[in-house]
C-alpha cells in the first residue's frame, strides 16, 4: 500500500469536490481546478474527507495511487490557501519591475526581457530584487517560477542571477594566481 496514497484528504468546510466522467473538480473560495482521472484509481468522498483507492495491484495502479492523492491534495490546498514562490535577483544592475501586466527584467543583457504571466498567475515585485509568483495551481506556479529563473540562472563563481528564495548556490573558487 502506498503510504501517501492511503492517507485521507481533509476538505474542511471551504472546499467542495465533484467526481464525474473521469474528471475531478475542486471548488473553493479562490477558484476552481479540474483534473482528468485515470482508470487505475477511484476517488470516494465521505463525510468531509476524500480517499483515493486503486483498482488492482498492477505497477501502473500503484504508481497512480500516490500521484493522484497528491494532485487532489494540492488542488484542495490551492483553492483554499493558494501557492506562492519567491524569486531573488542577485547581481549589480540586475532588477525587475512591473510594466502594464508585463514583468520587465534587466539581467545584464543588451536588452530588457519582458514576460507575460498566464491569466491565473499573479506576479508582484515588492522591491527591485524580489519577485513573488502566486496562484491556485501548484504546477503552474512552479512552471512560471522556473521559466523566469531560466532567463538568468545563478552562476557558481559570483552567484549572480535569479534564484529561488532559500536556494543555496554551490560556489566555486576562481582561477588561482600562477607562480
Amino acid at each position: 500500500m502506498s503510504r501517501i496514497g492511503k492517507m485521507p484528504i481533509v476538505l474542511g468546510n471551504q472546499a467542495k469536490i465533484e467526481v464525474s466522467d473521469g474528471n475531478i473538480t475542486v471548488t473553493g473560495p479562490k477558484g476552481t481546478l479540474e483534473q482528468a482521472m485515470v482508470s487505475q484509481v477511484s476517488v470516494k468522498e465521505e463525510n468531509g474527507s476524500v480517499t483515493v483507492e486503486r483498482i488492482d495491484d498492477s505497477k501502473k495502479s500503484r504508481a497512480m495511487h500516490g500521484l493522484y492523492r497528491m494532485l487532489i491534495s494540492n488542488m484542495v490546498e490551492g483553492v483554499t490557501k493558494g501557492f506562492t514562490r519567491k524569486l531573488e535577483i542577485a547581481g549589480v544592475g540586475y532588477r525587475a519591475e512591473l510594466k502594464n501586466d508585463l514583468l520587465a527584467l534587466s539581467l545584464g543583457y543588451s536588452h530588457m526581457i519582458y514576460f507575460k504571466a498566464p491569466d491565473s498567475i499573479t506576479i508582484e515585485v515588492p522591491d527591485q530584487t524580489t519577485i513573488l509568483i502566486s496562484g491556485i495551481d501548484k504546477a503552474l506556479v512552479g512552471q512560471v517560477a522556473s521559466k523566469i529563473r531560466s532567463f538568468r540562472k545563478p552562476e557558481p563563481y559570483r552567484g549572480k542571477g535569479i534564484k529561488y528564495a532559500g536556494e543555496i548556490i554551490r560556489r566555486k573558487e576562481g582561477k588561482a594566481a600562477g607562480k
